[in-house]
């Protein structure tokens, strides 16, 4: 077993009530350990307290009860805040937050230049997180005119010139059209792939998970489904049950099993979904 970059343990947290209201719980002892150099994605509706959780993977939010650690590290503890962040970087649901130079390549340089990275270390890292989210060609371009997903990659090359062994993205596509999200998710597979980064990938969109590692389904703030997109899929009712759709093809393979077919749930893609469909009905 690969070792850990990223354990919860017993984790609590509850948001500061109103006035005279008690603090309702949003995660509630929350075991999770993500192995380094994994691809995750962390499911749930809203409300399940899957952005909570990742808010805590950096230290943004500090538990109520229960410890996160961060390559050992407790994120409770002010002295590695830094380290911790320079460990795990975040990318968030709207890019034009994430932004703030006129220049791209300005723009992602300037985690570096605040951490004090010297100006020629700045210029390789920049390069580099630029090439590994295929946007090297827009180096001088102004940020505003990019479409979604290429700010999106603009706002994950920033990420990558700190140099994180993780990357969380916490709902990064959710606001982008199909062809954004396509051009994330291509990028955040490939720097896991190539270059071992670990990613955390928090979504509703149940598609983005076929090709994941693993899968843990949140849900009332707690771990409820864990295991290999396979495992977690062919659960219909149970995500049904959670409030949750399941991809496409498993839906489909789903209604055939109950009018008769004998198809597994297991085929997630659509060319395994179309060849099970074929081999069943070809028999």
């Amino acid at each position: 077993m690969k070792d850990a970059i990223i354990e919860t343990k017993d984790l609590t947290f509850s948001y500061p009530a109103d006035e005279g209201a008690e603090p309702a719980l949003v995660l509630k002892g929350v075991d999770l350990t993500i192995e380094r150099g994994s691809f995750v994605v962390v499911l749930g509706h809203n409300g399940s307290g899957k952005s909570t959780l990742a808010k805590t993977f950096n230290g943004i939010l500090l538990p109520c009860g229960g410890r996160v650690y961060v390559a050992g590290m407790d994120t409770q503890d002010e002295n590695q805040l830094l380290a911790i962040r320079s460990t795990v970087g975040m990318v968030f649901q709207n890019p034009d937050n994430q932004i703030v130079a006129n220049v791209v390549e300005e723009d992602v340089a300037f985690a570096p230049e605040n951490l004090g990275v010297p100006s020629q270390e700045i210029r390789r890292r920049v390069d580099d997180a630029l090439a590994a989210v295929g946007m090297s060609e827009f180096v001088r371009h102004a940020p505003h005119l990019l479409s979604g997903g290429q700010k999106q990659r603009i706002a994950i090359a920033g990420v990558l010139a700190m140099e994180p062994a993780c990357i969380v993205l916490d709902e990064a596509t959710a606001m982008l059209d199909p062809v954004g999200r396509r051009e994330v998710l291509s990028a955040v597979h490939r720097l896991n792939q190539e270059k071992g980064i670990t990613v955390v990938l928090i979504t509703h969109h149940m598609n983005e998970a076929e090709d994941a590692d693993r899968v843990v389904v949140m849900d009332d703030g707690k771990v409820a489904l864990d295991g290999t997109p396979r495992e977690v899929f062919t659960q219909v009712d149970a995500l049904r049950s959670m409030g949750l759709t399941v991809p496409d093809t498993v839906d489909l393979l789903d209604r055939l099993c109950k009018d008769g077919l004998d198809v597994p749930l297991t085929a997630l893609t659509v060319e395994a979904c179309a060849d099970a469909i074929y081999s069943a009905v070809a028999k």
